[in-house]
């Protein structure tokens, strides 16, 4: 397949490395002030053409730019799958959006890991999506490199009763590091900035945002989008007001506290929680759980890498993937 890819951050970077090995050509790809695109002959998607990663990586990293052409070439460029890596947002979800919107009115197929056109404009999208012959895909939008997305909508969303689990790495962390070392949230916090876990502003991870954005996706692939869930319908609660005492009385008692977020087709609703601390639920440092409760195979625990670059390249690959069967 013939990917363009729109952002150039981590993932967006990742895709371009390893496009390759996959088996799939990259023959644009964006960043917000400029692009590169393949020559026409180039990029026959059998991942042996396209553009090369280091290259386009090299000149970004020390230009600042990916290439001499407009981010709207990438766009209109001669692609099979367009990959929207662009950073997340809310309300109107642009300009992810309107990528998407292009794209499937050219026919496209369009893979996401930006969360905002799915959380927030999840109706609109579908309804973009049965206009095209292009399809919609976005498993790289809710945790990293687990198969949450997939393995509802192998089991049938219908069979699943609930969706929740530890969905935030930053925020994980910082729960862990709090309990393992009886730290204060600030303390924790700046090492997980120091550390890169943390991002200079983490209020989308330590406020609950992130984590709602993934359980909002959840219930809207649950419900098929009827009812239609985004960001506002959520019950969030992050964990700037989590004591370090509750987490030693937690301690005492053999539990731990994580920030769980849930997903039904009643709603979404993210905070803290007190959980058994040999409990799947407790997983530390920066892995992601989702356990999905179904109704014929019982209760399902998939954890793993729920954030970075290659790892969510890796999901966002594996959609093209599924593109191609």
């Amino acid at each position: 397949m013939r990917l363009a890819v729109l952002g150039a951050g981590a993932v967006g970077r990742s895709v371009l490395e390893l496009a390759g090995e996959y088996g799939h050509d990259v023959v644009a790809i964006a960043d917000s002030s400029s692009a590169a695109i393949a020559d026409g002959s180039a990029g026959t998607g059998e991942g042996n053409g396209g553009l090369a990663a280091e290259t386009v990586l090299e000149r970004k990293d020390a230009a600042g730019v990916v290439g001499d052409a407009d981010p709207a070439d990438a766009l209109a460029a001669d692609y099979d799958v367009l990959v929207e890596a662009t950073p997340t947002t809310l309300d109107d979800a642009e300009p992810g959006f309107g990528h998407c919107e292009a794209a499937l009115e050219r026919d496209r197929d369009v893979v996401l890991a930006n969360k905002g056109p799915v959380a927030e404009r999840y109706a609109d999208l579908r309804a973009l999506e049965a206009d095209s012959e292009g399809s919609v895909r976005f498993e790289a939008t809710v945790a990293g490199a687990i198969p949450a997305v997939s393995t509802i909508e192998d089991y049938g969303p219908e069979t699943i009763e609930a969706a929740r689990g530890v969905l935030n790495g930053t925020a994980n962390f910082v729960l862990t590091r709090m309990a393992a070392e009886g730290l204060g949230y600030e303390h924790v916090l700046a090492e997980a900035q120091d550390l890169g876990v943390a991002e200079a502003d983490p209020s989308f991870d330590v406020e609950g945002t992130d984590a709602a954005l993934k359980c909002v996706i959840m219930a809207n692939v649950l419900t098929g989008g009827e009812p239609e869930f985004t960001l506002e319908d959520a019950d969030v609660e992050g964990i700037l007001n989590v004591p370090g005492s509750a987490l030693e009385l937690a301690t005492e008692e053999n539990r731990t506290v994580r920030l769980i977020g849930e997903a039904t087709r009643e709603g979404v609703r993210v905070g803290p929680r007190l959980v058994p601390e040999n409990s799947p639920l407790a997983v530390s440092g920066t892995r992601n759980i989702v356990q999905l409760d179904t109704e014929h195979a019982g209760r399902l625990n998939l954890s793993g890498r729920g954030a970075g670059g290659a790892e969510t390249a890796t999901a966002v690959l594996a959609d093209v993937g599924r593109l191609g069967d």
